[in-house]
């Protein structure tokens, strides 16, 4: 009982804040999200207290595992071997995989797979959240392809989209994570908490989204022409061109990385110099109250909230790096809702991640969703909090 009333008082803050920054509060639609809700504590039961969603995912990482090592055979040929050797890990071993995911989304285009699939998944999803069927088949798309490869098959229509339809679609992104990522996550975290998370995210987004940003049924079902997903190229000429698109990305990706770390690197040693804290110690004690709120005993809350705030300003990899040098500290309770926590994009950086990516194929929706930086951050944040709330109900 005290789970739940926790459980509870954790559901009205969160959506207390959420509702700070909410876009339009008379669009909210309170049975869309009860809806969810419901939802969403049936999968947090399942997949925490059962093998079987834990058995699931995993099979589909191997198989972008497997994806990743064909990646790394050109990755490797290139560059004489040097991913082996482990040397610069981030660009061969996370960005240059880009190229090769973005030729086979260009495939699954040309041949009108991708747009079959956002009628028929976005169709079912947004009849449960109250979505437009294309944020609906977003949701599902960032998991399959990335935060960054995931906008490469939406080039041909991010032109199209409003502002506010371009927030829920970079929101979406930073506040999942990619399938082809989570082996890395499963050597740092328990399995289980990273398979519960990629679920929960999905309809915590939902949730959270519906609140911040939310959009009238007609907004909603504002038409998107697919047809503009599949241009009438040779194979060759499609094959190139999204070659070069997965490049471009990932030296856009690259610069971004380069200057909000740097950035953050400078702040953190300014602080260290003014207060004695670094930015992110001092913001460990900002986390400390959400981590209680959320379900981490207060035992755990200030360590966890130190971790929690490493998350914000640098990664998630990095954060997951510190939890597990101090995992034996901490409860089981404490360290399975931090880790469900930890298992997503929203921090500092993926801002300059989303917003460079949408720039390299759209330079007008890029700087759109760049103003919208602060906000992502928060929204993101918002839902990593329900998600680890939700697996606390249940932990």
């Amino acid at each position: 009982m005290l789970y739940i009333l926790h459980f509870l008082l954790a559901i009205v803050v969160i959506f207390s804040l959420a509702l700070l920054f909410s876009n339009d509060r008379k669009k909210i639609r309170p049975r869309i999200i009860l809806q969810l809700m419901v939802i969403e504590a049936a999968l947090s039961y399942f997949l925490l207290h059962s093998s079987g969603g834990t058995i699931l995912v995993s099979g589909i990482s191997d198989f972008f595992e497997t994806i990743l090592r064909f990646a790394a055979q050109g990755t490797d040929f290139v560059f004489g071997g040097m991913a082996n050797q482990g040397l610069a890990f981030v660009f061969l071993g996370v960005l240059c995989p880009i190229v090769f995911v973005s030729a086979l989304i260009g495939i699954l285009q040309h041949w009108r797979i991708l747009p079959l699939f956002i009628r028929v998944i976005g169709t079912a999803l947004s009849k449960v959240n109250g979505m437009g069927k294309l944020e609906s088949f977003n949701a599902v798309s960032t998991l399959i392809f990335g935060q960054s490869e995931n906008f490469i098959a939406y080039k041909g229509i991010l032109g199209d989209l409003s502002p506010r339809r371009m927030y829920t679609m970079a929101a979406t992104a930073m506040s999942t994570v990619s399938l082809s990522i989570v082996g890395a996550y499963m050597s740092m975290i328990d399995a289980r908490y990273v398979v519960a998370a990629l679920i929960l995210n999905m309809f915590s987004a939902f949730i959270v989204l519906s609140i911040i940003n939310p959009l009238s049924h007609a907004e909603d079902q504002q038409p998107i022409a697919l047809e503009k997903l599949h241009e009438d190229q040779t194979f060759f000429e499609m094959l190139g061109e999204y070659i070069l698109a997965g490049f471009k990305v990932a030296m856009i990706i690259t610069a971004m990385l380069i200057g909000f770390i740097a950035l953050i690197s400078a702040v953190n040693a300014i602080c260290s110099s003014l207060f004695g804290y670094s930015f992110q110690q001092l913001l460990g004690y900002v986390f400390y109250p959400f981590a209680w709120l959320i379900g981490i005993p207060a035992s755990d809350a200030l360590h966890a909230g130190s971790i929690m705030a490493t998350k914000l300003v640098s990664s998630e990899f990095v954060a997951m790096i510190d939890l597990k040098k101090i995992a034996a500290d901490f409860t089981p309770r404490g360290l399975g809702i931090l880790s469900v926590f930890l298992v997503s994009f929203s921090n500092f950086a993926s801002i300059g991640i989303v917003a460079g990516t949408i720039k390299g194929l759209n330079e007008k929706q890029g700087n759109v969703v760049s103003r919208f930086g602060w906000k992502l951050v928060y929204g993101s944040t918002l839902v990593s909090l329900l998600s680890a709330a939700f697996a606390g109900l249940f932990l």
